[in-house]
């Protein structure tokens, strides 16, 4: 959904940010094909090996459109009316000023283009909050623990608390410049997808 709704098309130079070990950006390289170009951005040297590592290993040839580029959401080092998509996963959440993040998106997309941005959803509904609390402490966390990995999990019920919701992300879409922001719930409530359009 989130690489759909960015509007990537065949031949498009698109931006990732938040890429991590690179999971959208290897859909965002199969939605535009050779011909385009997928940057993958993030803060960690870590998951860009990772995620260069995996490029090679799935060797699939469309992912050699593919440059990963280590660098700050809150500092794009791209040029102005650059990308003709964004898309963000599960990054948006983490990052300390999301006012900036959202204006350098802004910044770096073409007029009429789209970011396509996928979290977790801050829920309006009690028993969605409730309900998503008990799946990180009771599944998602244990899970993860089993893989030696729940530091890096704990974080996520006190992340998602201090996040915004769909209406307040659709407000700050508009406040930094969007022409258009509409937010949809999907998972039950669990997530949501906001895009947003220059």
């Amino acid at each position: 959904m989130a690489v759909s709704w960015s509007g990537a098309r065949n031949g498009d130079s698109v931006l990732d940010i938040c890429c991590g070990s690179g999971d959208l950006a290897f859909l965002l390289s199969e939605k535009i094909g050779s011909q385009g170009k997928v940057t993958g951005l993030d803060f960690s040297k870590e998951q860009l090996l990772v995620a260069s590592s995996r490029q090679d290993l799935l060797g699939n040839p469309c992912y050699k459109n593919i440059v990963w580029v280590e660098g700050d959401a809150l500092d794009l080092p791209f040029p102005d009316n650059y990308f003709d998509a964004i898309t963000i996963g599960f990054g948006l959440r983490n990052v300390v000023d999301k006012p900036k993040a959202m204006a350098e998106m802004l910044r770096v997309l073409k007029p009429g283009s789209r970011a396509s941005i996928l979290d977790f959803n801050k829920s309006t509904q009690p028993l969605t909050t409730l309900f998503q609390e008990w799946m990180i402490d009771n599944v998602v966390v244990p899970v993860a623990s089993s893989y030696g990995l729940a530091k890096e999990y704990e974080y996520l019920k006190s992340s998602i608390r201090e996040f915004l919701t769909g209406k307040e992300l659709e407000e700050l879409s508009l406040e930094v410049g969007f022409s258009n922001a509409k937010h949809y719930e999907i998972g039950g409530g669990l997530m949501g997808n906001l895009v947003a359009t220059r």
